[in-house]
């Protein structure tokens, strides 16, 4: 007997960062007017852009990582105020791939409300062209999608 059955919208919102964090903030806004608190969780997927054949992996890391560290302490500021620095490489390193992974946490007995919520997301205008995906257990993606989202933490897009 199971007790919840999960289902996962997958959004691809390329490197639209104000795009997606739009999307992350009117789910949130339905998780709250809803009271869907733990129905519906969102994480993002950051896959790094592929670096250009000219610059060398580690040095980009390293300058990226104190840039990170002064966002953070400075949240009020935009992310184009940290980019622009003396050495160019920040600015040089092309933006991350963005996705946005819901998961649907309704028990068995919520179907009806499961499947409202499944087609309402994708349906919603933010969220048209960000090529929605819906997996559902028993399919081939779905166990790596559920553990990617167990793996990703959630601070990075509450920190913004």
């Amino acid at each position: 007997m199971r007790g919840m059955a999960h289902s996962f919208l997958l959004f691809d919102f390329g490197t639209d960062e104000d795009a997606a964090q739009k999307a992350r903030h009117r789910i949130d806004g339905w998780r709250q007017a809803f009271r869907l608190d733990k129905k519906v969780q969102v994480k993002f997927e950051r896959q790094p852009a592929e670096p250009k054949p000219a610059e060398a992996p580690a040095a980009p890391a390293k300058v990226a990582k104190p840039a990170a560290k002064a966002k953070s302490k400075a949240a009020g500021k935009s992310k184009s105020a940290a980019e622009p620095r003396e050495e160019g490489e920040p600015a040089a390193a092309p933006p991350a791939k963005i996705r946005l992974i819901v998961r649907l946490d309704f028990s068995d007995h919520e179907k009806l409300s499961r499947q409202r919520w499944i087609e309402r997301i994708p349906a919603d205008e933010l969220f048209k062209d960000a090529h929605p995906q819906v997996l559902r257990p028993g399919e081939s993606e779905f166990q790596p999608t559920s553990d990617l989202f167990d793996s990703l933490d959630r601070r990075p897009e509450r920190e913004r």
